[in-house]
């Protein structure tokens, strides 16, 4: 057996996210971080409702981060040779289609919250009719919705002349980010394997959740033709090896959809376990162990993670809520109310509990996900009046994750049973009141590790497994607990006043400006959105902001 230096074996991990890309070196021995490196990803919207990223901008930050980290180690005197093997987590849904000759992308990256396949799921929905549509969700445990890949490949295929000729000449392959990344690291046109694993296949509304293989019904369904898809492996294997850079020869051998990975970081590897990732969305995830749990909810069922080619595979319940931390970047940078992300805490903070400011914000820019499946809705504020200022627009976007959280947590707790606490991770989770407010809103502890890679900690355990570096049993990471101060009275109230608000964010998509003048409100309207001057329509997104009064000093 070799030997290693101070730290022993060493385990990479790439966090490929919407909006960060990082690569840690994990200690295997005790978890810890040795050192990291990251690269923020940026996003296109060339229409509206569209969202694209670079595929070969994500691989050369990936590229990027690895070679920096890597020569981290050597400042820190510690030997790159110990990293023994690295594993890759991303985020999921995201699609993408490239040369197999050339290695070229063959359009850009489509990302998971890009909704410009909604008349692709009409047309669906109404060609193949209910009892299709309820055996695409039977079979892969996913609603009919712009969210997943099967939609965003079929739209490539029908509007991409590129992509239709790579398939005529066999020269097309494509994939979810996991995919795309390890046949570039494996030698991408010399020789680059193209796999994923099962928890990024079952994102792709294509795979089995019983054969977690790629099913024909729902290709066809699709019109998706098998020879573009990537094998599907087992979370935790050896897929291939590194062929070029510092880490040359360095085995890959895990990988795992984001949230997935956060899961195993959290450590919920028993059933009824529970964490929530709060990042550009926000993602719960209900470890349900062996059994697929087909929910009555409105919650996705999906893999949450398979250790190597002979384990089972271990399932969940997922509610995924689409507009998050990106709530927090709108008021940046799109209202400008903000200058910097990490002053939301203390400027809503700023906000008392009986303030007569208070206003409820549901920020379904791009329509709502679990547990509602409303692509219609578009964002709303409710409650507006001459004495609200930015804190109070601040302190309601926070709030706004809160209550969607809570209606996730209440649709698994009527799929499962009673949650009893909620792990917390993700950028957001930083954010003290946000905890607090959260622990208010479930009327539950939520408990926030006080190590916050808990997504690229995921992988890294996976891969340690794989490479029998990684221990079987760790203790418990310290962390901090955010126990309920409100009553029940007061939760319900909430609850209720943000209820009432998100019924009237449906249906916006499907108002024209002939069926309905938007500008003069009847009665019913006037909780909605009552315009006094100083007050405008932000687009489709329809959210009511005091331009000139909000803006910060």
């Amino acid at each position: 057996m070799r030997e290693f230096g101070r730290f022993g074996p060493l385990i990479g991990a790439v966090d490929e996210g919407t909006s960060i890309v990082k690569f840690l070196i994990f200690a295997a021995n005790t978890s810890e971080v040795l050192t990291y490196h990251q690269i923020s990803l940026r996003r296109f919207s060339p229409q509206e409702g569209w969202i694209e990223q670079d595929a070969l901008e994500i691989l050369n930050a990936v590229l990027e981060c690895i070679e920096v980290t890597v020569d981290n180690l050597r400042k820190l005197d510690i030997n790159p040779e110990d990293v023994v093997g690295i594993g890759i987590t991303n985020q999921r849904e995201t699609t993408i289609v490239w040369n197999s000759v050339t290695g070229q992308p063959l359009y850009s990256a489509i990302v998971w919250l890009d909704v410009r396949t909604s008349k692709i799921v009409d047309d669906l929905i109404k060609v193949k009719g209910a009892h299709c549509v309820n055996a695409v969700t039977q079979t892969s445990g996913l609603p009919l919705s712009t969210y997943f890949s099967s939609v965003k490949l079929k739209w490539l295929l029908q509007n991409v002349a590129d992509v239709n000729d790579a398939v005529t000449h066999g020269e097309c392959m494509a994939g979810t980010v996991d995919s795309w990344l390890i046949w570039n690291l494996t030698g991408g046109t010399n020789g680059g394997i193209h796999i994923t694993d099962v928890t990024n296949a079952s994102r792709t509304q294509l795979m089995s959740l019983r054969s977690l293989q790629w099913d024909k019904g729902l290709l066809r369904f699709f019109d998706i033709p098998v020879e573009i898809l990537p094998k599907i492996k087992s979370s935790a294997e050896i897929y291939g090896y590194i062929s070029s850079g510092s880490l040359l020869g360095v085995p890959i051998a895990g990988c795992l959809g984001d949230q997935q990975a956060a899961l195993v970081g959290q450590g919920c590897m028993r059933f009824g376990q529970v964490k929530c990732t709060y990042g550009t969305g926000c993602f719960l995830l209900y470890n349900t162990g062996d059994s697929i749990i087909h929910s009555q909810q409105g919650l996705l069922t999906t893999v949450a993670y398979k250790l190597g080619q002979d384990a089972p595979p271990v399932y969940a319940l997922e509610g995924s809520v689409a507009i998050a931390g990106d709530t927090m970047q709108w008021l940046r940078d799109g209202l400008e109310l903000i200058s910097d992300i990490r002053d939301t805490e203390s400027l809503a903070g700023q906000v008392s509990d009986d303030d007569e400011g208070n206003i409820c914000f549901v920020p379904a820019f791009n329509g709502l996900y679990s547990p509602h499946w409303r692509k219609d809705a578009r964002g709303i504020i409710c409650g507006l009046s001459s004495n609200t200022r930015r804190e109070h627009i601040v302190k309601a976007a926070l709030e706004a994750v809160c209550h969607q959280t809570r209606t996730v947590a209440t649709a698994m707790e009527a799929d499962c049973a009673p949650l009893q606490r909620l792990l917390a991770d993700g950028g957001m989770a930083q954010n003290s009141l946000l905890m607090q407010m959260q622990a208010d809103v479930l009327g539950i502890p939520v408990v926030r590790p006080l190590m916050t890679e808990s997504t690229a900690l995921g992988v890294a355990v996976v891969t340690g497994r794989a490479l029998r570096v990684w221990p079987v049993s760790t203790p418990s990471p310290p962390a901090d607990t955010f126990l309920p101060s409100t009553s029940s009275e007061e939760r319900d109230i909430r609850r209720v006043r943000w209820e009432n608000a998100l019924s009237r964010c449906l249906g916006w998509t499907t108002v024209t400006s002939e069926e309905k003048d938007l500008t003069k409100p009847d009665e019913t309207d006037r909780t909605v959105a009552v315009i006094p001057p100083g007050l405008f329509f932000l687009g489709t997104a329809l959210l009511v902001i005091i331009a000139d009064k909000l803006k910060p000093l």
